[in-house]
């Protein structure tokens, strides 16, 4: 089974409103979804932030997908987002019931973003718990799913 996933967007403007209020923005890098599941630890948290750091999906001069944020100093918005793991196969009515619980979604997209804050990125986020609004101005268009792999204890 695979947890952890991020929608991951590359874009040239990215922004997270709430009732009105601009609460995360950036210019050009990646505007990211964060799903997490009942099994997601610590470790796959700071997974995905790794491989969001060095994810090879921004252009370099000959036009190629050759370059990552960590090499191009590009920021990052990240976004939680529960519905990564709707399940459609039951009827029309998606089930939310792989998505982790708030209080154990939480911390550990937070621990993404400090994560990737600790590597060196510039990163604005959304906010937990509320009707969001995001815009993007997706470049490309580029847009990949990243599924971390169950960790197995060492």
């Amino acid at each position: 089974m695979t947890v952890v996933r991020a929608l991951v967007q590359r874009v040239s403007a990215a922004k997270v409103t709430v009732q009105g209020e601009v609460v995360g923005e950036i210019g050009s890098g990646l505007c990211v979804l964060v799903g997490v599941t009942h099994d997601d630890t610590p470790a796959h948290a700071r997974k995905v932030a790794d491989k969001l750091w060095n994810l090879r999906i921004i252009d370099d001069d000959n036009g190629v997908m050759n370059r990552s944020v960590a090499e191009t100093g590009g920021e990052v918005l990240v976004v939680s987002q529960f519905t990564l793991y709707a399940d459609t196969n039951g009827g029309r009515r998606p089930s939310y019931v792989a998505a982790a619980r708030p209080e154990q979604a939480e911390p550990l997209v937070a621990l993404v973003v400090d994560e990737l804050r600790r590597l060196g990125a510039t990163v604005a986020t959304g906010r937990f718990r509320t009707e969001m609004q995001v815009s993007i101005v997706n470049e490309g268009p580029v847009t990949v799913l990243i599924e971390v792999p169950t960790i197995e204890p060492r």
